[in-house]
C-alpha cells in the first residue's frame, strides 16, 4: 500500500485529532477492539496456566495483525476509488489513533469541579479515567491521580502513536492501538488476567519502551521553555523513574513529578485493598489543581513538540 502524500496525511491526522478530537457518536476503532476482546475473552480465558497463556497470545496476534491489515486494505480500497477519499480516509484513521484533545479534556473534566470547590465532583471525575478508588481521595491526592494519568499517557496516547506513524503510516499506528487496547483490558496482573493477558502486556510494554524514552527529551525540553528546572527533573527521573511498576511509565512521570517540584505515587486503594507505589520526585509544596494546569501545559506543549519531530522526519525522509 502506497501512502498518500506520507507527511500530509500524519499533518492532517495529527490537526484534525487537535482540533476536532473523537466525536462521541462517531464510530471509533477502540469500540471494536473492545467488543472483540470482551468476546474472545469470556469464550477463551479458561483452562490452566498454560492454556490461558496461549489462548491470551493468540488474541494479541490476531488483533494486532488484523488491525494492521484491515486498516491497510481500507486504505488501499479507497485510494483505488479515488485520491480524495483515500486521503480523507487515511486521515480519519490516523487521528483516530492519537488521543491529544481527549487526554487534555480528561484531565479538565477533573480540573474544572476541583478549582470550584467541588471535591466530590473531581473525585468521580477522576473515576472514570483510573482503576483505583476515589471516594475519600483529598484534593491532593486527586490531583496527584489526574497529572500521573496525563504523564502515562502522554507516551501511550500521543508520543508512541506519532511514532508508528513515521515507521509505518496508519497500519502501523493502528496495531499499536490494538495493543494498548489489550493492554488496558486484559493486562492486569491479578486472577483473571495475570495468565491470559501476559503476552499482551508484555507486548505494550516492548511497543512503548522506545517512545517512553524519548519523552524524556521531549518533556525536558516542554519544561526549558516554561523555564522549570529541567536538571533537577532529570535528577529525578535517573533516581526514581527504575521504581515504577511499568517499565515504561516511570519516564514521563518521574519527568513530569521533577519540572512541577511534587511527589507521585505513593498509597492508592483498589476494590478496598491498599497498594502502595514506589514514591516519585521530591514533594517541594502541596499538590493542587494549579498543578494538574501546570502539567496540562507540559503535555500541550510536549505534544507540539513530540509532532513537528516526527513530522520534519517524515518530510525529510518521504
Amino acid at each position: 500500500m502506497m501512502l498518500i502524500l506520507y507527511p500530509l496525511s500524519i499533518g492532517l491526522g495529527f490537526l484534525w485529532d487537535q482540533i476536532v478530537g473523537d466525536p462521541p457518536k462517531w464510530p471509533h476503532p477502540v469500540i471494536f477492539m473492545g467488543r472483540i476482546i470482551s468476546w474472545y475473552e469470556v469464550r477463551f480465558n479458561q483452562g490452566n496456566h498454560r492454556k490461558r497463556r496461549l489462548k491470551g497470545a493468540l488474541l494479541t496476534l490476531i488483533l494486532v495483525t488484523g488491525s494492521f491489515a484491515l486498516t491497510a486494505g481500507l486504505i488501499g480500497v479507497a485510494q483505488e476509488i479515488s485520491f480524495g477519499l483515500g486521503l480523507i480516509i487515511e486521515v480519519l484513521l490516523i487521528s483516530s489513533t492519537l488521543a491529544g484533545k481527549s487526554l487534555l479534556e480528561a484531565g479538565s473534566q477533573v480540573l474544572q469541579p476541583l478549582r470550584e470547590g467541588n471535591l466530590e465532583g473531581a473525585r468521580n471525575k477522576l473515576g472514570w479515567f483510573v482503576s483505583r478508588d476515589t471516594a475519600n481521595l483529598s484534593e491532593g491526592e486527586v490531583a496527584r491521580g489526574t497529572i500521573e494519568t496525563l504523564a502515562e499517557n502522554f507516551v501511550d496516547g500521543i508520543l508512541s502513536p506519532l511514532f508508528f506513524l513515521l515507521l509505518g503510516g496508519a497500519p502501523l499506528a493502528m496495531a499499536f492501538k490494538a495493543v494498548s487496547t489489550l493492554d488496558s483490558m486484559i493486562g492486569y496482573r491479578n486472577e483473571r488476567y495475570e495468565d491470559f493477558g501476559c503476552f499482551a502486556a508484555r507486548t505494550d510494554d516492548w511497543a512503548n519502551y522506545i517512545p517512553a524514552r524519548l519523552s524524556i527529551g521531549i518533556l525536558g525540553l516542554a519544561g526549558w521553555f516554561y523555564k522549570l528546572p529541567v536538571r533537577q527533573a532529570l535528577r529525578i527521573w535517573r533516581r526514581d523513574a527504575k521504581a515504577h511498576p511499568s517499565p515504561n511509565g516511570g519516564n514521563p512521570e518521574s519527568m513530569v513529578a521533577g519540572l512541577l517540584g511534587i511527589q507521585l505515587g505513593g498509597t492508592n486503594i483498589y476494590h478496598g485493598k491498599v497498594h502502595h507505589r514506589a514514591e516519585m520526585g521530591d514533594p517541594l509544596h502541596e499538590l493542587t489543581w494549579q498543578d494538574i494546569e501546570r502539567c496540562q501545559k507540559l503535555i500541550r506543549l510536549g505534544t507540539w513538540i513530540s509532532f513537528v519531530i516526527i513530522f520534519g522526519v517524515a518530510v525529510f525522509i518521504n
